[in-house]
């Protein structure tokens, strides 16, 4: 089972966050008291790996300017879930095939009960048919139960022959085994051992250079829920290095021991600096020694467990608990965040502001083991208002995370509206947009000049193209793009919602000319419905092209665009390309673009297609365009078309 969706109401400060998508991983950025954490705390609840954290308190939940009017019948969370084929397999191996009709699942969750609500419907025509012929009922008993829609119906009519027969017996007692006999509570049953549990943290214990083996093991034996935080890192990390507390305590001979401790230094130690870059000339070493008398109890006695830290550079160590509080705390996360798929098993994991004590770079490190090391297993939560816990090759992972409140003309608040969640990058609060702003700062100043008026586009290949199709019809003393408009790259239409959001929130006249394809337009009328643009300021390319998806190369048209490849390709001859051939390209969009990728696939030897080599050779060749013929002169007016209009809201 995988989360797609969650929305959250009634809980705390948040009154409805809205319905908001999670991927593989997944960021919420906000500024402090967003209500990040509130998020992080309702959704753990529906199915917690803490029983204490499993269940709503009316007095530390429900909203407080509410709570006179308590009811617990008032829903907090809503999760829209995806099954894997594995969990239909799972529900039809106890009900037959056919019986579960969807791969879509809702559970929700409201004060009245620690337990969630699964209203999941079932085909249950096909679950009567599957118990009649796993029972081999013979035609006369089939005749005798035929038209039951239900097994309800199917228990009823086979109550009075289960004395004759045993067949029916045993299909009778099958259902028996499920929950109330009723196959919908046996098909949750089942979901809802496959259903992830939710893992949160929020305080990030260190685990201690120093450890009494006998004391811990004491403690372990005697009383496991009255241990320290720091020593479950401590136990993980045993875990972790494959040697147990117990063989630990007990050894005996010096050569046993030495290489037990050292085959766990030489593997936290590759673990640990395969991510850790700020410092590369560490070791990590463990040794255990009997406690000297004058050391502070319990390190006076008995076997100590010691970790310290080597600094080849400088060839000296110092103790585990003297290095950087970012070192330690990543030392002690990656411990046990490696440990979590063998503790845990199947979870989704919550983390609620991870990497505070880390300089930027190792935040980069702390997300570059979240994808390597956690993201192939479970899918992440996390909270963050640090703009380097922001991925800027990942900004559809991003939610932004704000408290609303609508304030009158005077400034007076007039509504409070609670915790919202952003399902796109499209926040109008600088605060909340500052990380984002952070992480994409660099790009931007590598990529863009913005002016006063910046048509945002998808790629510097369509800034060549608009740049040269403006030139040619200067020259014909047609309508060319304005000067004052400036182009920027956007790098992708993922990208468009966050460069928005920035030049929205420098009050900038902003336009948009996107790409219209399959995938893609749920994220263009995302846009249309963003505040952060006037109306009719965004434009796709199907806005001036006879076809339901294109490029801005499709402007061109399939002769012009094929000629334009054969010209910058050098392709001669049988080699060249024609209208007929991209035609009779075997792919069913019809971008040119595709088309033409789809027949250099075909081709051996050529590389693959870069869209940026027949814009780069048409710049460099004006009078290519200056031909008249009825193809450019098609060409010339849709992107005549597409500057008049941009043209108009100067």
């Amino acid at each position: 089972m995988k989360l797609e969706s969650v929305r959250i109401t009634n809980f705390r400060c948040i009154d409805d966050s809205g319905e908001f998508k999670v991927g593989q991983v997944a960021c919420l950025v906000g500024k402090n008291e967003s209500g990040k954490t509130s998020l992080l705390h309702a959704l753990a609840k529906l199915n917690s790996t803490d029983a204490n954290l499993g269940k709503f308190d009316k007095e530390r939940d429900y909203p407080r300017r509410l709570l006179t009017d308590y009811d617990p019948d008032t829903g907090v969370l809503e999760t829209k879930w995806s099954l894997s084929d594995e969990d239909v397999a799972a529900v039809e191996e106890i009900l037959g095939p056919g019986s579960l009709p969807t791969k879509s699942l809702t559970i929700t969750k409201s004060y009245k009960s620690e337990g969630s609500t699964w209203p999941l419907t079932l085909n249950e025509g096909k679950v009567v048919a599957w118990l009649l012929s796993e029972a081999g009922c013979d035609a006369t008993e089939r005749q005798q139960l035929e038209g039951c829609a239900t097994v309800k119906e199917l228990l009823a009519k086979a109550e009075p022959l289960k004395a004759a027969s045993p067949r029916i017996t045993t299909m009778t007692e099958q259902v028996a085994q499920w929950r109330e006999g009723r196959p919908v509570l046996a098909a949750i049953d089942v979901l809802n051992k496959r259903m992830p549990k939710f893992l949160y943290f929020a305080s990030y214990d260190r685990m201690n250079g120093n450890v009494s083996l006998e004391t811990l093991r004491n403690a372990v034996a005697q009383n496991p829920a009255g241990l320290n935080k720091t020593d479950y890192v401590f136990l993980a990390f045993l875990d972790f290095a494959g040697t147990p507390l117990d063989e630990l305590a007990k050894l005996d001979r010096y050569e046993t021991m030495k290489a037990r401790v050292e085959a766990a230094s030489i593997k936290i130690s590759k673990q640990i600096f395969k991510y850790w870059s700020q410092n590369r000339h560490l070791k990590v070493q463990f040794s255990i020694e009997a406690g000297r008398p004058g050391d502070a109890p319990p390190f006076n006695t008995g076997n100590i467990m010691r970790t310290r830290i080597l600094n080849t550079l400088h060839d000296m160590t110092v103790p585990f608990d003297d290095r950087s509080a970012g070192f330690v705390w990543f030392f002690s996360f990656l411990v046990l965040f490696s440990q979590v798929k063998k503790k845990h098993g199947n979870v989704i994991i919550l983390l609620d502001e991870p990497g505070l004590n880390l300089h930027a770079k190792a935040q980069a490190d702390l997300l570059k083991f979240i994808n390597e090391e956690l993201k192939p297993h479970h899918q992440v939560i996390y909270t963050t208002h640090s703009p380097f816990m922001v991925q800027p090759d990942d900004l559809a992972g991003v939610r932004t995370v704000e408290d609303v409140v609508k304030y009158a003309p005077d400034g007076q608040v007039e509504a409070v509206l609670g915790t919202k969640v952003g399902d796109q990058v499209l926040s109008t609060d600088r605060d909340t947009l500052f990380p984002l702003q952070g992480a994409l700062g660099y790009e931007i100043t590598q990529s863009l000049f913005v002016g006063k008026h910046t048509l945002i586009v998808e790629g510097p290949s369509d800034i060549l193209y608009l740049q040269a199709a403006s030139a040619e019809l200067a020259r014909r003393n047609r309508v060319k793009l304005d000067s004052r408009w400036t182009m920027c790259p956007a790098g992708g239409v993922d990208k468009v919602a966050a460069f928005l959001s920035l030049f929205g929130g420098n009050k900038l006249h902003v336009a948009v000319l996107v790409d219209y394809a399959q995938g893609q337009k749920g994220k263009v009328e995302a846009l249309r419905k963003s505040k952060l643009l006037q109306d009719g300021h965004i434009f796709t390319t199907t806005d001036f092209c006879n076809q339901p998806e294109a490029d801005v190369e499709d402007l061109f048209g399939n002769q012009l665009y094929a000629e334009l490849v054969n010209k910058a390709c050098g392709f001669t001859g049988n080699d060249a390309l024609s209208t007929a051939s991209i035609q009779s390209a075997q792919e069913s969009s019809p971008r040119v673009v595709k088309k033409v990728e789809a027949l250099l696939r075909l081709r051996p030897n050529v590389p693959e297609f870069d869209h940026y080599v027949p814009a780069f050779w048409l710049v460099q060749n004006p009078l290519w365009f200056s031909t008249n013929d009825v193809e450019r002169a098609a060409a010339l007016d849709r992107f005549e078309d597409l500057f008049k209009k941009l043209n108009a809201l100067l």
